[in-house]
């Protein structure tokens, strides 16, 4: 796990500065999994399948990481997302040296929106309060030599 401490980003000469919150997860990017059920006695009792688990821990530990004990944002927050998966074993070296420089692109599982839905449940009450206060996403896929997730989160100007 990679982390880059919260940086400040100077948007103009008249703009406060705004606080980034700045980390990578490293490792293969995993969608988040339907819920599974079980029976309990006479009850059901959902739970999160075990990849996505371990999954969203590695997201929450290196955010936890990134934030350094500061307070969630309040207010609205912009989300980048950058996945790094990595480059499948039966690719030719011609293809793969296409694949890392990006003119191949993934187009196979995980579906992006499912690992940022995980990405975003993660970060709950570590990053933000409620996954529901980030208001504009912004994600992609590429292939890259080493599995990896890119994960930027910064509180929507003038909106707090």
């Amino acid at each position: 796990m990679i982390c880059t401490e919260g940086a400040k980003l100077e948007l103009g000469a008249s703009s406060p500065p705004v606080a980034v919150i700045n980390f990578v997860v490293d490792g293969q990017p995993v969608a988040k999994g339907r819920p599974r059920f079980a029976r309990v006695g006479k009850g059901v009792k959902a739970y999160t399948p075990a990849k996505t688990a371990a999954y969203e821990q590695r997201v929450s530990w290196a955010a936890k990481a990134a934030m350094r004990g500061a307070s969630p944002l309040a207010g609205p927050v912009e989300l980048y997302v950058a996945l790094y998966m990595q480059v499948p074993a039966s690719y030719s070296k011609g293809k793969r040296a296409l694949a890392i420089a990006g003119e191949l692109r993934p187009t196979s599982k995980p579906d992006l929106d499912n690992v940022v839905k995980g990405i975003k449940d993660a970060c709950n009450n570590i990053v933000w309060g409620d996954d529901s206060q980030v208001v504009r996403i912004v994600a992609s896929k590429h292939y890259a030599a080493r599995a990896s997730a890119t994960v930027i989160a910064t509180p929507v100007e003038g909106n707090s």
